[in-house]
């Protein structure tokens, strides 16, 4: 009895077919993936803002931006606008992570070997939800080496610290967010005259330097307003070397107000995908496709795409324009 095998040319037109299958595939298994990807990056954002939310219940307010890059959160100055950290280290608590944002806590505000230790604990633990799945893993990241940042507030520059790929709604000014750093000597940063701090004179948005905003304030409308969302950052400085990094993604997670962790809506600050050799400061981004990830001031997340017109992006920004805005589909 004779065998039959295959011939050569049907074996080449099996593996011809069999590529052409798994081409058609593998895209699919990639859009998929993303598509989870961005389920979890909206869970983040949902968290967060929920998180937000049930701080303003207990504090009556919004939290703060904090003071300037300068200043690390410190636990002994509570959860209000004296509070120097960023809106992330307030929001601690109210993430399940209250042992974190109390690691330094010795019952006084000065800087002091226990503060230290703390806030370098602290920094160097990074947690998931300040991550963007698509974009880099939860992990420690370089930061600046400058000087300035390291010579006496709580962490040693050119270390790895943790990050996020997260900024807070500062309003449609776009400069306000450099205007009047809080002094960088303690004996005078905790008496700083915020009253007359251009920042938090001009700010309009939900969160920014100083701020404590209440939900009174938010005239136009928590379900028409910005409160935090998802920052543009370039592809090739994702896990920059720390003298390569952009002036938005220098620092780490909980240090206070800084264009790492606080965004504006104005014109020029549309939300764009990540791009790589395009530096796009101050503005809210993602490396998603089509639209990036918004957490609004009642909660919702909303998908805000990057075709937006300024004029709406602005008003979304602005939390007192008392302009009605129309969520785009």
């Amino acid at each position: 009895m004779t065998r039959r095998a295959f011939t050569l040319v049907e074996l080449l037109v099996v593996i011809a077919i069999i590529g052409m299958l798994v081409g058609l595939l593998l895209p699919a298994v990639q859009q998929a993936r993303e598509a989870a990807r961005v389920m979890q990056c909206n869970n983040h954002l949902r968290q967060m803002g929920l998180a937000a939310l049930n701080f303003e219940s207990s504090v009556r307010k919004f939290p703060s931006g904090g003071w300037s890059p300068y200043w690390d959160g410190d636990p002994d100055q509570g959860l209000g606008q004296n509070q120097p950290g960023s809106w992330a280290y307030s929001l601690l608590p109210f993430l399940e992570q209250n042992a974190l944002f109390q690691l330094g806590a010795d019952g006084k505000f000065e800087l002091s070997t226990d503060q230290q230790n703390g806030a370098e604990t602290r920094g160097k633990t990074a947690l998931g939800i300040f991550y963007c799945p698509s974009r880099r893993s939860a992990k420690l990241y370089p930061i600046l080496t400058d000087t300035q940042y390291a010579a006496n507030h709580k962490y040693t520059g050119g270390d790895s610290y943790a990050k996020a790929d997260y900024s807070a709604n500062a309003g449609s000014n776009i400069w306000v967010i450099n205007e009047g750093y809080a002094p960088q000597d303690f004996s005078t940063a905790a008496t700083f005259d915020w009253a007359n701090n251009n920042h938090a004179k001009n700010a309009n948005g939900t969160i920014f330097k100083h701020s404590g905003v209440t939900l009174g304030e938010i005239r136009d409308g928590t379900t028409n307003t910005y409160l935090i969302g998802e920052k543009y950052l370039e592809p090739e400085h994702y896990e920059a070397s720390a003298d390569k990094l952009t002036t938005n993604d220098n620092i780490y997670v909980y240090r206070g107000a800084d264009t790492d962790n606080l965004v504006t809506c104005a014109s020029t600050t549309l939300p764009m995908q990540d791009r790589l050799g395009y530096d796009h400061f101050h503005s809210f981004g993602s490396p998603h496709a089509g639209a990036s990830g918004m957490a609004m001031c009642d909660g919702s997340v909303q998908r805000i795409s990057y075709n937006i017109d300024a004029e709406t992006h602005q008003n979304l920004g602005n939390r007192k324009d008392m302009q009605v805005v129309t969520l785009p589909n």
